[in-house]
């Protein structure tokens, strides 16, 4: 729209339609302008709404596990480490990780997302050293 302007403006053309004056009110501009404007500003809307509401659905998801969350579940933490939940209180967290049950304390928002089966079960002699 600012090329078409300046284009206009170098050619010497009417441009009341682009600056609002008052005869352009009187039927001598056309829609594209308006047209030009709103296309944008719609794609803008659609992008935002493809990328916010995605988003905020992931967001609730996280909040509604993290508010679940009890004493014996199997998790996973966003540095990877899996163990069992063994107690909560408020924001802290402690994990029972391997098999020696090795206590861990974890912020409620280092949990990346609960497991149906617990990892450190699964290991063997090789693994533990």
């Amino acid at each position: 729209m600012l090329l078409n302007f300046i284009q206009s403006v170098y050619n010497g053309a009417d441009t009341s339609c682009l600056s609002g004056a008052a005869d352009a009110s009187a039927g001598g501009c056309g829609g594209s302008n308006l047209t030009m404007m709103i296309l944008p500003l719609a794609m803008i809307v659609v992008l935002l709404v493809v990328m916010v509401v995605p988003q905020r659905r992931r967001d609730k998801q996280v909040k509604d596990m993290l508010g679940s969350l009890k004493q014996g579940d199997r998790v996973r933490t966003i540095g990877g480490i899996y163990g069992t939940i063994s107690s909560i209180k408020d924001d802290v967290i402690v994990l029972s990780v391997g098999p020696d049950k090795v206590k861990l304390v974890f912020a409620r928002g280092a949990i990346s997302q609960v497991e149906d089966a617990g990892v450190e079960n699964t290991m063997t002699e090789e693994v533990k050293g």
